[in-house]
């Protein structure tokens, strides 16, 4: 692909996305695309249930509006924005979504809802909805990468306590939905001028409860395509909105060092979405090789039983989200508090679980409650620790030692992430996780067909066909809303 011309940062996106859907993609980031594809629509469905997907849901029906797009669990359409709403939440809800590194951020959790949303209410093709998904990808972790700060080691948006998952992922969105909304490369600049506006999410519930940041990666899906729409309505937005002293780079980073030459350098000629990390398991992704070390631990004849003091190494800056304060984690009072628990989710290693290794089936209330587990997490000491922090960002490493009664001591290293390039999840093992994800919801020949939709997406010619008979998957939705009450 062509190199792009000199002009604003959001005007050598806009240059990037046109020649992209016009041009086609690489085959490895279309293969890319179709393994997120499967991966997110198997993690909505098993969200699908839960109670904040039900809240959002009820939300949404609430406000009414054009019928466009499909949301999961609702039998009737909603508006497009509506729709990529609620997916976005089912998307984000168990923590099981893929991960970008170095950037820290889970790009298609919110990507994903508005690509198909926007192509359901256009009439879009598989292959028009996947150069979008690829597009909006590559938008949302290029500008995570703007505000990793090499030195420090870390994501600025991170540093200060913002979600950049939402709000990259709202940059992203916006792409996304313009980009089939059949937009020219002057209305993608406006449509990125408006979205950053919306951009928006902080992570205090990542330390001390709350289930707001289900809703994050929703609202980013929705304030995407609203930004595209808005612009068809005669909306702007400025050409610097990136890089310009009051823009999107300076107003979340806080004039801290910007990398904007992550945005652009290689733009359409080095994809970064095929490097995008998968997740094995369903909890922070700063948990899981703790988890792979505890599995390892648990094969080689380590019985929980046996066990007097067990150790967590990790980074520092992971350790702020899974290792404090000690007390809440070691006492998690639901099964999505567990998901950001560093002792638990080593309890859970340590015990054996469903899907690769640990899966949903082992992160419920009653288990985060459980006394038996309690009691191995106050054995659990979560520690900073240097050699891990000088391979973060890059791979989220743990080393967990543990203390028997009759006075072993051993220890298990885990350096690489299992789910990214340098342990990547086979297409089978993608597999099971799908299957374990649909099943809490859907019959197996229904799971098989779904399967071999997404593992087609490109060729589809009406987008529809993927999600159009997702809507009425969870009967016990339809209840009287609190509005109506």
């Amino acid at each position: 692909m062509a190199t792009q011309p000199p002009g604003t940062l959001a005007q050598r996106i806009a240059g990037f996305a046109v020649t992209a859907q016009r041009v086609g993609l690489p085959e490895t980031v279309t293969q890319s695309v179709r393994q997120r594809v499967l991966d997110t629509i198997g993690i909505c469905v098993a969200a699908s249930s839960l109670d904040t997907s039900r809240a959002a849901r009820r939300w949404a029906r609430d406000g009414g509006g054009t019928p466009r797009a499909t949301a999961i669990g609702v039998p009737e359409r909603l508006p497009a924005r509506s729709a990529a709403f609620v997916n976005g939440v089912l998307a984000h809800s168990l923590d099981y979504d893929d991960t970008h590194l170095p950037s820290v951020l889970h790009p298609s959790a919110s990507v994903i809802p508005a690509a198909l949303a926007a192509g359901q209410a256009t009439g879009a093709s598989g292959a028009q909805v996947t150069a979008a998904i690829a597009v909006g990808l590559e938008v949302c972790v290029r500008l995570g990468m703007a505000g990793f700060d090499e030195e420090v080691g870390n994501s600025t948006f991170f540093e200060f306590g913002q979600h950049a998952t939402s709000i990259c992922g709202t940059m992203g969105a916006a792409v996304s939905a313009a980009l089939l909304h059949g937009m020219s490369e002057p209305d993608i600049v406006n449509t990125l001028g408006i979205a950053a506006s919306m951009a928006s999410g902080i992570l205090e519930s990542n330390r001390t409860g709350g289930t707001v940041k289900r809703m994050h990666c929703g609202w980013a899906a929705s304030a995407g395509i609203a930004a595209a729409e808005l612009v068809r309505y005669g909306f702007s937005g400025p050409p610097t909105v990136l890089e310009g002293r009051f823009g999107f780079l300076q107003a979340w980073l806080h004039g801290s060092r910007i990398n904007e030459n992550a945005v652009i350098s290689g733009l359409g000629d080095t994809w970064l979405v095929p490097d995008i990390f998968f997740k094995p398991y369903p909890a922070n992704h700063f948990t899981h090789a703790g988890i792979d070390a505890a599995i390892r631990l648990r094969e080689h004849g380590v019985r929980p039983e046996d066990i007097t003091r067990i150790e967590l190494r990790v980074a520092a800056a992971p350790h702020r989200t899974i290792g404090a304060p000690i007390d809440v984690k070691r006492n998690p009072e639901t099964g999505y508090m567990a998901q950001f628990s560093g002792p638990y989710t080593v309890v859970a290693g340590l015990l054996g679980g469903s899907g690769l290794g640990v899966g949903l089936a082992d992160f419920t209330d009653e288990l985060a409650r459980d006394p038996y587990r309690r009691r191995l997490m106050t054995l659990v000491d979560v520690i900073p620790d240097d050699r891990c922090t000088a391979i973060f960002p890059y791979q989220f490493p743990a080393i967990v030692t543990v203390e028997t009664r009759d006075g072993r001591t051993l220890t298990e290293e885990v350096l690489t992430n299992r789910g990214g390039p340098g342990r990547p999840l086979t297409f089978d093992e993608l597999g099971v996780k799908f299957t374990d994800n649909a099943a809490r919801q859907l019959p197996e020949a229904d799971i098989i067909a779904l399967r071999d939709t997404c593992g087609r997406v490109d060729m589809l010619a009406d987008i529809g066909e993927l999600v159009a008979d997702l809507g009425g998957i969870d009967h016990e939705l339809w209840e009287a809303s609190p509005v109506d009450q």
